[in-house]
């Protein structure tokens, strides 16, 4: 379907004539400009259905955790549903802000989508991603308050169109002249104000409807049960009497946020000089290449057996995931969604920051001292592009002697 033909169908829904004299569910479908904590706090009843529509990336997935127990707070009798793409519905299981999960199958239309959703007659829509198409799912389920943020040509399909925070720094690719330019000015890097935080960004859209705005840290829970069950699928020991490190050596958007490998098969041989750790390997299908390059480099360097090592890699699912990452004392990773996941369940991870920002995406409670982000100084970073254009000089600014600080400054292993 498209967009001019949804445009055209929800016209059809505002033309009818409104009676302005109370301010019926159907009223505020029709007045974009509502205001809609009024609505939610004057009508006959609070929002006894809400859907939110959830985002696309395990990583931004964890930070809206805030968000959602907000959202919880305060409608603590509403029926909340989650609709998410089947990749991360079991990050939602149990969840306490949550009471369904909706998977979206990305093959389906944006029309068949919101004809599903119209039957389940929900309330109040919030929108976290900033994608057309989410805005579209929902205004074509014709639910009647849709919140979320302007933009992306997609503000006619929200009721309810919040404007994109102007005091906050907002991720910028740099093109290749500004980063030469970056370089050879040698200048001070721009200022990044906290509440930049992407947990920011989405406890500022859900407070538009007078949930509460404190930031916390995210937060998944995952027993010790679901520990022992999942390490013992694996063969691995429930209770090992060294300290477990997590290493996760890749990262799905590209290879500008990726630590060398070399380090980190550098990192895992002083580490275990240390301290006899034992060593997780992690990642997905697609990083399966990366962490058998390493387990190859460990056993070339030191013989079969001699460090104890499992590569979990491309062979989890989300939530075995989850409950090895608890396993860990340390996860040591790029800045990528396990490294999210790991904070989330309590593990603490240390983490190399070259293309990209712990003050916008750093995993745990913005500004807390929980975790180790190890931050280049070279003035080309943060640049966000995927690919380095130039050297990799802040990766390489980021070395082993300061990711083994940090790790046994975490595990309480002196140095």
């Amino acid at each position: 379907m498209s967009i001019t033909a949804a445009h055209y169908m929800e016209g059809q829904v505002r033309s009818k004539p409104c009676d302005d004299s109370h301010e019926s569910t159907d009223c505020i479908h029709r007045h974009p400009s509502a205001n809609i904590p009024a609505y939610l706090s004057n009508s006959l009843k609070q929002p006894e259905r809400i859907l939110i529509r959830g985002v696309n990336w395990l990583g931004d997935a964890i930070m809206t955790t805030p968000a959602l127990m907000a959202v919880r707070k305060k409608f603590p009798d509403a029926k909340i549903s989650l609709a998410t793409r089947e990749n991360l519905a079991e990050l939602w299981t149990e969840h306490p802000a949550i009471n369904e999960v909706i998977r979206i199958d990305r093959k389906q239309s944006p029309l068949r989508i919101g004809r599903e959703w119209r039957g389940e007659r929900f309330d109040l829509a919030i929108i976290l991603p900033n994608s057309l198409r989410s805005a579209m799912e929902c205004m074509l389920a014709r639910i009647p308050v849709r919140l979320g943020y302007k933009g992306a040509g997609r503000s006619w399909m929200l009721t309810q169109r919040i404007p994109k925070r102007r005091d906050v720094f907002h991720m910028k690719v740099l093109s290749d002249r500004e980063v030469e330019r970056a370089i050879a000015s040698q200048g001070a890097k721009p200022e990044i104000p906290a509440h930049s935080h992407h947990v920011a960004h989405y406890l500022h859209l859900v407070s538009q409807i007078g949930a509460p705005g404190e930031w916390t840290a995210p937060i998944l829970h995952v027993s010790d049960h679901d520990v022992t069950a999942t390490a013992q699928r694996f063969g691995m020991a429930v209770k090992p009497d060294c300290p477990v490190i997590g290493i996760n050596p890749g990262a799905q958007y590209g290879p500008a946020k990726r630590w060398p490998i070399e380090n980190f098969v550098s990192t895992v041989t002083r580490l275990h000089e240390k301290a006899r750790c034992q060593f997780v390997l992690f990642g997905g299908p697609a990083d399966e290449e990366i962490t058998d390059e390493i387990s190859v480099a460990l056993r070339s360097e030191h013989g079969e057996g001699s460090i104890s090592f499992f590569n979990a890699s491309g062979r989890t699912s989300l939530r075995e995931l989850a409950t090895l990452l608890k396993h860990c004392d340390v996860l040591i990773s790029n800045d990528t969604g396990p490294t999210h996941l790991a904070a989330a369940v309590g593990t603490a991870v240390v983490v190399p920051f070259g293309s990209t920002s712990p003050e916008l995406t750093g995993p745990g409670l913005p500004g807390g001292n929980d975790h180790a982000f190890l931050k280049s100084e070279t003035p080309c970073s943060p640049c966000f592009r995927r690919d380095c254009p130039i050297d990799f000089r802040c990766m390489d600014d980021i070395t082993v002697d300061r990711v083994v600080t940090a790790v046994c400054e975490a595990i309480a292993v002196s140095g």
